[in-house]
Order: C-alpha cells, then structure tokens, then sequence
C-alpha cells in the first residue's frame, strides 16, 4: 500500500503535536550492595520525615572532549601542551545536554518537587541539590533508607543498600548522593599514624644527607633528598599550594610556628590561610595529626609560597528522633563542587585521604574521578596518598558476595587523573616501606600514558599473583617519597608519624616549588602531570629497586628497575626536573 505524501505529512504533524510520554515508573537498578558494607551495621528504619539533601549527578555532555583536550594539554610532546582551560571553557564542556537537564527537571515535577527547593551546586550545571524527605526519596529512587551504624567511629548515617531510576534516566543521570555510598567521613581512612621514636641508623654514605634521615624525617632531611635546598621561590605572587582536609581535622597555626623554629628557623612568622568548606571548622584547640603533618611538611618544602588548608565538614551524627534537616552528602563532592567554582585554584593539592576503591560505588567513583580531571584541565596537579597497607589491609575479601581474595586497590589514588603517592625509608638508597600502597584498579582501565612502564613490570612478573589483580586495570603509585619517621609538632610536642600522607605533601611541595620554576619564567603551571613523568621527565627521579608491599596474607609487589606497584617511578629529583620541565 503506497501513502501519500499529504498523509505522511499529517502522520508526523500528528506525532509532534501529541505530548511526550514518559514512563517514570519503569524502574531499573542503578546500584546495590549484596551485604552491609563491612564495619558497619543496620541500625533502624529511617524516619520518613527527615529532611535532607539529595545530589543529582547529571551527564556531562563533553566530558569525553574534555578529557581528549586534557590529554593534549598533558602530553608535552603535543602543541598544545600546558595550555589550560578557562574556567568559562571547562565549565562549556561539563554542561548536561539540555535533553538530560529537561529530562530531570520533569522527574522532579512529576515526584512534585517545588522549584525553590533545587538547586544548581556547580557552573556547569551538571549537579543538581533537591531538598526532600526521606518518604520522598524512597519513592524517586524505589528505595528503602535505613539508618546504619559505624561503630568504630560511632557515626550513624543515612542510606540505603540500593536504588533504581526510570529506565530513560540512566542515560542521564552518572550517580545520585546519598544513596549506596558509606565511606563517610568519620570512616574514611587517614593515611597516617604514630610511630615510636626510632634511634637514627647510621647508614648515610652522601654527607649532604644527615645519618638521622635513615630514620627521622625533618624538612631538611626531604629538602637535601629531593635536591631542593638551594631553590629559592620567585614566583609566590601568583604560585600556591593547597592541602584538602577532612575528618574534622584543624591545622595549627601556633604549632606550626614551633615547628618551624625547630626545623625551619627561616620560615618563622609564616602561615597559611585557611578556607572552611561546607560548615568545616577551625579549632586551633584541637589540632588533628594529619592536618598538622600535611601542613607542616608542604610549608616545610615550599616556603616562601603560600599555602591554603581547606578544612572541609562532613556529615554530623544522625539522631534517629531528629528532623532537623542536617548535611549527609559526602566530603569528596562537598570539596569538589565547593572548588571547582572558584576563579582561583592552587596550582597543587594535596589529599592524604582514601578508601579501598571496592567501598565506593562505581559510579560515585567514575564522576568523582571526572571531577578530577576537570582540576587538571585547569592547570592544576592532584596529588593522592596511595593507602598503608600494601595491596590490601585485613583479609583482602570482596564483597560482591562471593567473597573471593583478591589485591584491594585504593580510591581516589586508583583514578587515573590525580597522581598518587607511595612510601619509601631510609637513604642512600631509599627503599620502599612496606605499607606503600600500590596495585592495579578494578574501576579504571590502564591510561596510555603509563601502557610502556606498566607492560614492563608485567612481563617481569609473569604468572606470579595471576587472578589476584587487574592486569588491564590503572596501575598506581606513581611516584614516592619518604613515609616514616616524620617529626610533627602536636599541641606543641613534637610526635614521630608515619603513612603515605607523609609522602603526598612531600611531593607535593617538591612540584609547587618545579610551577614556581616555571611561573617566575612566564610560562604555565604543570598541571596533570601524569603524561609528562611517564615519558620525557621519567628521568628526574630516583628509582627505588628494593623493599615490598606484603598484604592480603602474600609477599606482595616487589620494587625493582623502572616502574613498579610499589614505588612508581621513583622519588623526585628537583634539580633534574627543573631541566625536564
């Protein structure tokens, strides 16, 4: 049967002009936990009338030209190498389609979501805050929220084992906040601990490295390691490093003036700013270790350059009678959001913080990860501890269900756009300290910036640990530096401290004195620094050939020639740099 053209024409006036019909009741899974996260327990239903607010994470319509230009502006083989985004241009390619931004705000009609209570969290406009009740929610996301508990820290938090959205909004929607996602801040590991006082080891053989450096670590010691002594700043008009805080930890200013009369007598009567995100105190009463490490050491290597804490507020604990509206998002994308909409972003940062990467959902890590990248898309490196215990703490068990033993990787360091930090001990040479965390992402494929040095440690390996890790996975750490024996001055008593978050503000600061090296020469930051130390800077660090990372009831990976899951590429070498860079 032929149509004519007149009828085909009516047919197609006819199916524009009806209505859109849009099925929000066809619900299918987005994400769920197959038991309780460990460490936590159920603890009782929650109310339905507690108010809280709920993140929308929207696709980004660019993000994957966003990421291609990030990898231009890495690559310093490429002409545009170093040329950074504006925050105008960065925010153009993280904009949703406008069929996802109507598409949501239909939803949120359709579940009768008032106008005044969203809110756009970003420029992009790519998260969304809606304002709602517990029963609310439930009924979007075709959940169940529960109110569970963390003993060890005695939180209590809001969430649920799984959600669904309508099938069209999968395509629209990367993750929703808070739902599936209990690494919360009292729980998120601090890579840091108390050591007790070690008796110097004399095993120095280079004079401009003291003996007591084998074993107790000041700013003189990492200064006259990493070859940054002689360095003197010239660039702090426009050059700063940033340390990102969390677990209501507050740095110090008058313990940082002790510590600088004893280990860096030039700095007295410098300080940092410090920046409160999302309700983050400031209790010079109550300084925490971390943030005094962080700190301390950034400040120790980097002086005279300006240095920023942000100390970031977490969730509060739940009271089960309250329906007091009370934050319950998480810290990550509280900072995120929170720094991605300044004008003015240090050039380094640092983040001693992490959880095992099997924790997170996958889909809160793939847009937190993004989020990542928009930072180095604005010039701005983002360094990452890789975690204290080896290729994985306790006993290394999934929990998929099917409790299988395998390698536990860390997140953010298993993101494959911040540049994560492992440990070494000792000198000339150092060697790798055994909690250095290190292995291979179950989450993100291996970038082709570390392809080369990654395949070769591989071939080295052969079949050993075959099934325990992610050979195709993002391998990390990517560099080292020294993680023991830090001298830290705590309501002003100097504590010997020890972590991988030693070793993140070490390079840290290491890296903000190479961008003001550039900056004083009129050029741009670094950036994401990723492509350029794996291929024509490899050759500024030291590489670290001995030591392990035991876990998981194994030996572990061992460091040796080039690459390994244990030490990276090695520990910087800043003179060397300065000509790499």
């Amino acid at each position: 049967m032929l149509w004519s053209s007149a009828v085909v024409l009516s047919f197609v006036h006819l199916c524009l002009s009806k209505p859109l019909i849009r099925r929000w009741d066809d619900l299918v899974e987005k994400h769920s936990w197959a038991d309780i996260p460990k460490g936590w327990g159920f603890d009782s239903p929650a109310p339905a009338n507690y108010v809280f607010d709920l993140r929308i994470g929207i696709k980004q319509a660019g993000m994957e030209d966003l990421i291609a230009n990030l990898m231009e502006i890495s690559d310093p083989g490429h002409g545009r190498y170093a040329q950074h985004l504006t925050k105008e241009e960065m925010e153009a390619f993280t904009r949703p389609h406008p069929n996802s931004t109507e598409a949501v705000n239909s939803w949120l009609e359709h579940h009768d979501i008032e106008k005044s209570k969203i809110a756009h969290a970003s420029g992009g406009g790519d998260w969304v805050t809606v304002r709602v009740s517990v029963a609310q929610a439930e009924r979007m996301l075709g959940t169940k929220y529960n109110v569970y508990h963390h003993p060890a820290s005695g939180q209590r938090v809001v969430r649920t084992m799984g959600y669904s959205l309508p099938h069209e909004l999968h395509s629209h929607i990367d993750v929703i906040a808070p739902t599936t996602y209990f690494g919360t801040i009292h729980s998120m590991q601090a890579t840091s601990f108390l050591q007790p006082d070690i008796k110097p080891v004399s095993n120095a053989v280079n004079v401009a490295v003291p003996s007591s450096c084998s074993s107790t670590i000041t700013p003189t010691c990492l200064r006259d390691l990493y070859n940054t002594s002689t360095y003197v700043p010239a660039a702090t008009n426009v050059n700063k490093l940033g340390v990102a805080g969390y677990l209501g930890e507050f740095a110090s200013t008058s313990d940082l003036q002790i510590f600088f009369s004893k280990f860096r007598p030039d700095a007295k009567g410098s300080s940092f700013s410090i920046v409160q995100v999302n309700g983050g105190g400031n209790n010079q009463n109550s300084p925490g270790v971390e943030a005094n490490l962080d700190i301390q050491y950034t400040t120790g290597i980097s002086f005279p350059t300006p240095n920023i804490y942000y100390s970031t507020g977490g969730s509060p604990p739940f009271i089960p009678d309250s329906v007091t509206p009370t934050n319950t998002n998480e810290p990550y994308l509280d900072w995120l959001n929170f720094i991605l909409a300044q004008n003015a972003i240090p050039q380094v940062i640092t983040t001693s913080y992490g959880d095992d990467e099997q924790t997170v959902p996958k889909d809160y890590a793939a847009k937190v990860c993004k989020m990542f990248a928009q930072l180095g898309s604005l010039g701005t490196t983002v360094f990452f501890s890789s975690g204290d215990f080896g290729v994985g703490g306790g006993d290394c068990k999934t929990n998929d269900g099917k409790n299988r033993v395998l390698f536990q990787p860390a997140f953010p360091a298993s993101c494959p756009f911040v540049t994560a930090v492992g440990g070494t001990t000792k000198v000339n040479p150092e060697v790798a300290v055994s909690f250095s965390g290190g292995g291979f992402s179950q989450y993100f494929a291996q970038p082709s910036y570390q392809t080369a040095a990654v395949s070769a440690f591989l071939t080295g390996l052969g079949t050993k640990f075959i099934g325990m890790f992610n050979q195709t996975g993002r391998a990390y750490p990517d560099l080292a530096a020294q993680g023991s024996g830090f001298q830290v001055v705590v309501s002003g008593r100097t504590v010997s401290v020890g972590g991988t978050s030693a070793s993140s503000p070490t390079v840290a600061g290491v890296f903000s004195l190479l961008n003001d090296f550039r900056l004083s020469q009129g050029k741009t930051s670094l950036g994401f620094i990723n492509p350029l130390i794996y291929s024509t800077a490899a050759k500024g660090f030291n590489d670290i050939t001995s030591g392990s990372n035991p876990g998981c009831g194994t030996a572990g990976f061992a460091a040796g020639k080039g690459w390994d899951p244990v030490t990276g590429l090695g520990t910087p070498d800043f003179v060397k740099l300065q000509t790499l860079v």
